[in-house]
């Protein structure tokens, strides 16, 4: 009877593998299928009819099959185990005494077979091609990673300071102690309504403050994770968005020149204004601004930006109408749903710099990219820069709009203030794939790094990732700056990551390459709308090979087969492959290498802390009939629509019918580069097998992050992103992973870390998880402390009202 039940799952296997694998070679694919199919059939068929040479058969087909796998995939054991798993269990259960019965005699060559394969299996287990080994090296500038404005216990700032570069001059936690990290402390913020919790939190004093994916404002006790005060903006509940996004919010500790209302409101000289130091300047301060000293801005999914007192939370009267500004003004198409700022504004001494998010693919009328720069004091309007009109930055008159559908800057802005610049990572020109519509004085700036002058909104420079971009591979990261040592001495430099894949090093000053960028050709267009000839490639870059039909992944020979028919049927001429009807496969997808975590950079060590992840997604154009129908959406406001443009479109990640990554993994690393010499210097797997299967096992595949790292002086990277619900502590010299947790969901923030008030260094990580990507746990709103103490008791501090 097992012998039937057997022999009856491998005709149906064969059959399978029989139509898969002829179909596949009618699209010139790989033969194998065909071939191993009707083996199948046939060692099922002699099966059932009891002959001792089914037994022969099948051994001949394992060894066929390794060889075939070896020369595939070589000793890479995710890429072996769904070509020959399956078929070795198969014939295991044949080699089992008593199993194929009545059938005598005939087993020594299939059990020599099976053997083989896991021999060779294990060997491969046991060597990983994609894992380079290396040590990155030590400090190069010592007083480089301390900046005089935000003292050392502090994070004060998105990336910790306004250069952004996620690093902490903090020591206490090193290599040798990371492991003795314990929860200090846990707080709820009772937003569990959505699960796209990406706030990274700001320390400054003895007090936290972060926003929830509602956008409300919480302030914590830094030592205790107790609330002190929360401010809710009061958004319209109907505005609340699927996937809300609140990533943090910014902070200005006072004022280190005269502030610019102040010099309007008393009109001193304003040499007087310079000279005049502590009582003197005081007496040009409004006394009603006193308890506005030190200030939060809180951006919101209305639309406004709200500045509040630090201390109390309460608002500050004196900026714009009662405390906030509304972003909708002077805006065109102002259509709620399709505009808001995720992310912090940028904070000088003199200006509050902000810009938004414009959702993607909705129609070619969107709102504009605008970027606005507001005096911190009285929120008064002091310059606008549109791409769409880049030359007129001056405020315009009332009753006048930004251009429309322009690019926009919806990630972190970094700010340079010694050099007078403010640098924007810059979104595509919408919709992301038609570009026959576009502004082509705008689209200059799409998926661009564009550096401002500060005083007057101007641009400085500016540099372009990806020409004409249809590929929604917006520069989604904050820039981090630094001072870098080169052969031609110190330059100040910007460091840029971008979704597809390239690390963009640049003279902060000018935007000219510092490591080498080159053009290299780019796939022709399909027909559908003109491409860009060439594109540009930085030398530092983790830029995938282009996907083989042989990189086509599974679980088992089926679902890898049916892979492997849907990439022959794809458009794919690699990177850069344009949007079709038929569909084009698109590597590295929208996802990015890079998204809006970015990296770190340790400014004393002049290197890099990434985490690239690959994922290939399915671009698919769809003819519209009509303006208004919706074609590929279910709601409002409609995305992927491209209202007005001939296409709507299909995004989607390329996945098997299991719902697995069509792609053999890794699908994520963690990385460490030299940014002097631009070498990648080592690189790892990163995360276990918990993501995409439903049980988690410890076993490390290497899964994709989407949050971002931290680097700390004590020489330990911390990262919290991957799709496996961990936070993991790793060695910065050599990438190895030194410590971890699980946490309640995914952590999809970047962590921050910081000093309380007894002086111990705090380890802080938001657990939220993310909707679109479909991370699980019971909690979605957690704020979770580590410090190094072995007796630290885990204290629930749940306050929410």
């Amino acid at each position: 009877m097992i012998r039937v039940v057997i022999a009856l799952l491998i005709l149906l296997l064969g059959l399978a593998m029989t139509a898969g694998g002829g179909w596949l070679v009618s699209l010139n694919g790989s033969p194998y299928y065909l071939v191993a199919g009707a083996v199948l059939v046939l060692c099922a068929l002699l099966l059932l009819m009891k002959r001792r040479s089914a037994l022969g058969l099948y051994a001949l087909l394992l060894i066929g099959t390794l060889g075939w796998s070896l020369w595939e995939a070589g000793l890479d054991w995710w890429a072996l185990a769904p070509r020959g798993a399956l078929l070795v269990l198969f014939g295991l259960l044949l080699v089992i005494p008593g199993v194929t019965s009545p059938i005598r005699g005939g087993r020594a060559p299939l059990l020599l077979a099976v053997l083989l394969s896991t021999a060779v299996a294990a060997v491969g287990y046991y060597q990983d091609p994609h894992d380079l080994n290396g040590e990155l090296p030590g400090p190069v500038s010592p007083d480089a990673g301390h900046s005089e404005l935000v003292p050392k216990g502090d994070w004060h700032a998105y990336g910790r300071t306004a250069l952004g570069q996620r690093y902490s001059p903090l020591t206490q936690i090193t290599p040798d102690n990371v492991t003795r990290l314990r929860r200090a402390w846990v707080f709820h913020t009772g937003d569990t309504d959505t699960t796209t919790f990406e706030a990274t939190p700001l320390k400054v004093g003895d007090t936290l403050y972060l926003c929830t994916p509602r956008h409300e404002l919480i302030a914590l006790d830094a030592t205790t994770g107790v609330e002190r005060w929360r401010f809710d903006p009061d958004i319209e509940p109907e505005l609340n968005r699927r996937r809300q996004i609140c990533r943090g919010v910014a902070y200005f500790p006072g004022h280190r020149q005269p502030p610019l209302a102040t010099v309007e409101r008393t009109n001193p000289q304003p040499e007087e204004m310079l000279a005049a130091t502590g009582s003197e300047r005081d007496s040009l301060i409004d006394p009603e601004d006193l308890h506005c000293e030190q200030r939060l801005f809180l951006p919101t999914a209305d639309a406004r930006l709200i500045a509040l007192d630090a201390d109390t939370g309460e608002r500050c009267a004196r900026f714009g109408d009662n405390g906030e500004v509304n972003l909708w003004n002077g805006m065109p198409n102002p259509e709620p749903p399709l505009y808001y700022p995720s992310s912090p504004p940028a904070v000088t001494d003199q200006l509050v710099i902000i810009g938004g998010l414009i959702s993607d693919n909705v129609s070619v009328s969107q709102p504009s990219g605008v970027i606005r720069a507001y005096d911190v004091d009285d929120g008064r309007l002091v310059w606008n820069w549109d791409p769409g009109n880049p030359e007129r930055t001056e405020p315009l008159p009332e009753g006048e709009t930004y251009s429309a559908s322009s690019p926009n800057s919806w990630s972190v802005a970094s700010v340079d203030e010694a050099l007078g610049m403010v640098y924007l990572p810059m979104g595509n020109h919408t919709p992301d794939q038609w570009g026959e519509q576009r502004d082509p004085d705008a689209e200059r700036f799409s998926s661009s790094v564009v550096a401002l002058d500060l005083a007057t909104g101007k641009v400085r420079w500016v540099f372009q990732t990806v020409r004409h971009d249809l590929w929604d591979m917006d520069v989604p990261a904050q820039p981090s700056l630094l001072d870098l040592d080169t052969p031609q001495g110190r330059v100040p430099v910007l460091v840029q990551p971008t979704k597809q894949g390239d690390i963009y090093v640049l003279d902060r000053r000018t935007g000219d390459p510092v490591l080498p960028v080159r053009e290299q050709p780019a796939p022709a267009s399909l027909g559908y709308q003109t491409v860009a000839t060439s594109q540009p490639s930085s030398a530092l870059n983790f830029n995938p090979p282009p996907l083989r039909e042989r990189d086509m992944w599974g679980a088992t020979p089926v679902d890898q087969l049916f892979c492997r028919i849907r990439f022959r049927q794809l458009q794919y001429q690699g990177r850069y492959t344009p949007p079709s009807e038929q569909g084009s496969l698109i590597y590295p997808g929208n996802f990015g290498v890079f998204n809006w975590g970015a990296l770190a950079v340790d400014p004393v060590r002049q290197v890099a802390f990434t985490s690239p992840s690959y994922l290939a997604y399915v671009s698919t154009l769809v003819p519209r009939k009509d303006d208004h129908s919706r074609h590929v959406s279910s709601r409002g406001p409609g995305a992927n629509e491209n209202y007005g443009a001939p296409y709507a479109v299909k995004m989607k990640p390329f996945l098997s019918p299991l719902g697995l990554p069509c792609q053999q993994p890794p699908w994520g690393y963690v990385a460490g580069a030299d940014l002097r010499t631009g070498e990648v210097v080592w690189r790892h797997r990163n995360g276990t097998i918990g993501y995409p299967s439903p049980i988690a096992l410890p076993v490390t595949i290497g899964v994709p992050d989407i949050g971002g790292p931290i680097i700390t002086a004590g020489g330990v990277a911390f990262m919290s992103g991957g799709l496996d619900n961990k936070v993991r502590a790793y060695d910065l010299t050599s990438g190895r992973t030194l410590w971890e947790d699980h946490l309640p969901i995914g952590g999809h923030a970047t962590p921050m870390t910081y000093l309380d008030d007894t002086g111990r260094q705090i380890l802080l990580v938001v657990a939220g998880g993310h909707s679109a990507i479909g991370t699980r746990g019971p909690s979605r709103d957690a704020v979770i402390a580590y410090v190094l103490d072995d007796a630290a008791a885990e204290k629930d501090v749940d306050q929410v009202r």
